[in-house]
């Protein structure tokens, strides 16, 4: 566990979002939270940094990040950036496409389950996890 801390202590997450975007800042502040340094870059058009880094349409969400080489799309679980920083995958990086009810940043009363996708290099996705969505009241 000491070692998911100092992955996280030491990396530092670039978010590009919409200055208006509430959800986007409310994942930011889940980020910081669990020990990541965030660093954020407020922009009218996130769209050129989704196609810079090679996000596919399919998988895009409101905000994009990069951390140590991966890009991060959306409302990815903080202990999933970790865990892909403690295993290294040959991926361009993880997806959680749309704004799925209860994921980091969406949590309400009403969550629903969602996949964090694995962004592969030839363009293609694959589920790196599953998630059932936290309950916020």
């Amino acid at each position: 566990m000491a070692f998911a801390a100092t992955v996280a202590d030491s990396a530092v997450v670039t978010v590009f979002k919409s200055p208006a975007c509430g959800c986007c800042g409310k994942w930011v502040e889940h980020v910081r939270a669990n020990g990541f340094r965030v660093l954020v870059r407020d922009t009218a058009n996130v769209e050129p940094v989704k196609v810079a880094y090679g996000v596919p349409a399919s998988a895009r969400s409101c905000h994009t990040a990069s951390v140590e080489g991966y890009v991060i799309e959306g409302h990815v679980p903080a202990d999933l950036i970790r865990r892909l920083l403690q295993e290294r995958p040959d991926v361009v990086g993880l997806a959680v496409p749309g704004m799925p009810p209860g994921s980091p940043g969406m949590e309400g009363p009403k969550p629903q389950p969602y996949d964090v996708l694995a962004l592969r290099r030839d363009g293609s996705t694959e589920v790196y996890a599953k998630r059932r969505g936290a309950v916020v009241p």
